[in-house]
């Protein structure tokens, strides 16, 4: 028996009534939905070619014979087909091996470029986010302590005459500093933050909160704040003499400072520091002492200024550790400069070097003694292993000095400037050696004894990745 096509083949059969059922095809006349043509030899053997027709049940003999030469013209009529839809299936399958890679890289093109616009957007939406983090930080710590007022932008620019130049006291890493007057007749000295500045938005809000709460005659007073659309403003107390390193190096200016108001004045630095140490609410560390961070005020009074890279600790917490160096290249300790390591004796390292520069009335940063090259820490260490301390001292202070004073002093710098930072005193021994007479300790030779160790230090902190980025930040007079 055979399903065939008739109108393929070109001849109709008619269904037999004695046909019997069981064939393996339908008995009714049905349209075939898969293309196929089936044929048997015998009831065990069965052979489908494709076509288009109707089903008809034809009986077995005598007219299969002819059944199959049909079938067979059917089959041979459709392998063209075959061939043509076999032949497209492989070209198919040939341009899509071409297409997918293309699309795929069109893909990850488009997703690297998206992604990259999103790093893009995101990196100039991040001052934005600062700005917002900062106001949100000074509100809350305003909130929690109402002790810091909010000044409006317009209440300051009046106050600094719309921030003249007159008025302009100098310029650091923040930005410009003037003197303003408030309506109540108080002097103030505002900072403003500058959109070139070498510090910023976090420095701005790391002195808000650092400070806001300190209270000690040796540091300077933050009277409040403004923030106001781009203005970033600090205002503080006025400290009429400006920042000690006026006086200290200035062989006019420095006749004012004779040695008993410089002793004072490293003494005063020193009580500040246990203030930051040990006895405030939080422990700081101050990152950035030198002597423009030390202003001066009416009866020349050393504060301590300019906190916006301090840091704070809490608990039993004494030391941390940055990958981004910040602070004044000739003050800070080879630690924190290498390492990046600073803590408590980070600051008494710079003390250290304060206390050489206000003794001497040299700048420790590009003094060079002529006979052996030694910077200004070497040069003490020289002359006080010969005995000759006192040939240290600025020439204006040979009539009033106290030669006792004078060499403690010289011996307690040394002691902070020491390689390594266990050998260092504390604040509170240091203010006990100022002012009793017991002997001191002998110094160890100090970190940089030569002007070409800070030069060392500079490059290899500044080239070096695998060390630490130094960013040395320079900060005018206050």
């Amino acid at each position: 028996m055979v399903r065939s096509c008739a109108n393929i083949i070109g001849q109709r059969y008619s269904s037999q009534p004695t046909h019997r059922r069981g064939s393996g095809c339908e008995k009714r006349l049905m349209r075939l939905f898969q293309p196929n043509v089936c044929m048997y030899r015998d009831k065990r053997s069965i052979k489908c070619y494709n076509c288009h027709t109707y089903d008809h049940y034809v009986d077995e003999s005598p007219k299969l014979e002819r059944m199959e030469e049909e079938a067979d013209l059917v089959h041979e009529e459709n392998e063209p087909t075959m061939l043509a839809q076999s032949n497209s299936k492989k070209k198919g399958g040939a341009n899509i091996k071409i297409i997918l890679p293309v699309i795929i890289s069109g893909v990850l093109l488009i997703g690297f470029i998206t992604s990259w616009l999103c790093r893009a957007r995101k990196s100039n939406n991040n001052a934005e986010q600062i700005e917002e983090d900062v106001a949100l930080d000074v509100h809350k710590n305003h909130e929690e302590a109402m002790e810091l007022p909010l000044f409006t932008f317009s209440i300051i620019a009046i106050a600094t005459a719309n921030f003249s130049n007159d008025n302009k006291l100098g310029e650091g890493g923040f930005g410009p500093v003037y003197k303003g007057v408030l309506e109540d007749g108080q002097e103030v000295a505002v900072k403003r933050l500058s959109r070139n500045s070498s510090q910023g938005l976090v420095e701005f809000k790391n002195e808000v909160i650092c400070i806001s709460k300190l209270q000690h005659r040796n540091l300077v007073k933050l009277l409040g704040c403004c923030i106001q659309g781009d203005e970033k403003l600090l205002i503080y107390e006025y400290m009429p003499n400006k920042g000690l390193d006026s006086f200290i190096f200035d062989n006019a200016q420095s006749l004012f400072l004779d040695w008993t108001k410089r002793f004072n004045i490293i003494k005063g630095i020193a009580r500040g520091l246990v203030y930051l140490h040990q006895d405030s609410r939080l422990r700081i560390i101050h990152r950035d002492l030198k002597a423009s961070n030390i202003l001066l005020d009416q009866d020349m009074n050393p504060k301590i200024s300019d906190f916006g890279i301090a840091r704070s600790f809490g608990g039993n917490e004494s030391q941390g550790n940055t990958e981004r160096v910040v602070g004044t290249y000739g003050y800070m300790s080879p630690e924190y400069a290498l390492d990046g390591i600073f803590s408590m004796k980070s600051d008494v390292f710079s003390f250290g070097v304060l206390v050489l520069e206000i003794v001497s009335g040299k700048r420790n940063r590009g003094f060079t003694q002529q006979e052996h090259g030694n910077n200004l820490m070497g040069h003490a260490w020289n002359l006080y292993n010969e005995g000759r301390s006192m040939d240290l001292l600025d020439a204006n202070l040979a009539e009033s000095c106290h030669p006792l004073e004078v060499s403690r002093s010289i011996e307690v710098g040394l002691l902070c400037v020491q390689q390594n930072a266990g050998d260092r005193p504390n604040m509170s021994s240091i203010i006990m050696m100022l002012e009793g007479e017991r002997p001191l300790p002998q110094p160890k030779q100090p970190a940089y004894f030569m002007e070409s160790d800070l030069f060392v230090v500079n490059f290899s902190g500044s080239t070096n990745p695998s060390i630490n980025e130094l960013t040395i930040t320079e900060v005018g007079a206050r």
